[in-house]
């Protein structure tokens, strides 16, 4: 692009596919995501480079990935990154939730394997692994590698930790790692609008850009309604594990998600992204009078008071628990984890009624309920 013709270019345009806004810049088309704030993509001639924030370290870089059309020769000359074709063909996937996404893009047949399968409540996947067609890479943190090099992948989707250490062999097998990083933004409309950069890794760019546009609407309509009926109750999320509550950080998308439903939160203050490791004591001093508490669970059936009490004796300091105005979200028996990260407004549209009791509905909980005694 000759240096005259960039400078008027700049300007910023609006695209009528997907109201993706792009700006020309020295030899690429920079993609603007509306919420996203850790991904950069820019489309050149011939592939599109996409750029990873990392999280934890501000101003470095997680990962930089090339996206080139399989259709396509490579190009002579590429930009620093991992390489990978598009669409993916054959994945392994590391998560739950992207499992999930896959399945509502309509690319599950995409999925060749999956790691942590006890944790992938998706009855395709269950079903397909059954079968052979969908090869079990065992844990996680320790998968088998000679089954996902018989695979042969064309990708593998995990998800980064902060001071993880690496990846271990997966770094020497020569397969391109795509770091699942969407959990770190700081919105729930941020988070989910990283399917638009699996859309591009999949191929099917018009279908994550269809879906993120019914998220988006879906989510600004219930935040309006909740705007509508005032302040809500004061919430507090979670429960103890062990010995350490964990308390989503005032920025989580838990966080601002109670926001967005106007509700008050007694760490609406704290800065943190991720999760607060706090004793039972601080929790109380800050939450004692929240007047509803939601948390989330695993089991094999509905918990109750008595069983909730018996966990932890000083839960019956809680205001909300005398009360009785307790929610509880069992994820063995919900899809929370599966559906909520790029479907937020479904969360929200539970946090609302939990936050606003007096608000009339007819759409039901569809994650948590009241629990019995």
């Amino acid at each position: 692009m000759k240096p005259l013709v960039g400078l008027f270019l700049v300007t910023l345009t609006l695209l009528s596919c997907g109201g993706h806004t792009t700006r020309q810049q020295e030899g690429g088309d920079s993609i603007r995501l509306q919420y996203a704030t850790l991904p950069q993509m820019v489309r050149y001639d011939g592939y599109t480079v996409v750029t990873l924030a990392n999280p934890w370290k501000q101003g470095r870089v997680l990962h930089t990935y090339v996206l080139v059309p399989r259709e396509k020769p490579l190009p002579d000359q590429l930009p620093e990154g991992t390489v990978i074709r598009t669409p993916l063909q054959r994945a392994v996937v590391f998560t739950t939730v992207h499992s999930a996404l896959l399945v509502t893009l309509g690319c599950q047949e995409r999925i060749a394997g999956v790691a942590d399968l006890k944790y992938i409540k998706i009855p395709y996947v269950q079903q397909q692994v059954k079968a052979g067609r969908i090869v079990d890479c065992g844990d996680g943190l320790s998968p088998v590698v000679e089954k996902i090099i018989d695979v042969k992948p064309d990708a593998i989707l995990l998800s980064p930790f902060e001071n993880s250490g690496g990846y271990g062999k997966l770094e020497e097998i020569d397969i391109p790692l795509v770091e699942c990083a969407e959990y770190m933004e700081t919105s729930p409309l941020a988070r989910a609008e990283w399917m638009k950069f699996y859309g591009m890794l999949f191929g099917v760019e018009q279908k994550t850009d269809s879906l993120f546009a019914v998220v988006d609407s879906s989510y600004h309509a219930l935040k309006a309604q909740a705007a509508q009926a005032g302040q809500g109750r004061l919430a507090l999320v979670d429960k103890m594990v062990g010995s350490v509550w964990y308390v989503p950080g005032g920025r989580s998308t838990i966080g601002q998600m109670i926001h967005d439903a106007c509700g008050r939160y007694p760490w609406s203050d704290d800065t943190h992204s991720g999760s607060l490791s706090l004793p039972f004591e601080t929790v109380l001093e800050r939450g004692e009078d929240a007047d509803v508490w939601c948390y989330r669970y695993s089991s094999d059936h509905q918990t109750a008071f008595r069983e909730l009490l018996s966990e932890h004796q000083g839960y019956d300091q809680l205001k909300a628990f005398r009360l009785r105005e307790v929610y509880a979200c069992n994820v063995e028996q919900t899809l929370f984890y599966e559906e909520t990260p790029f479907r937020p407004d479904y969360l929200l549209g539970d946090f609302i009624q939990m936050l606003h009791p007096e608000m009339t509905t007819t759409v039901p909980l569809r994650y948590y309920q009241k629990l019995n005694d």
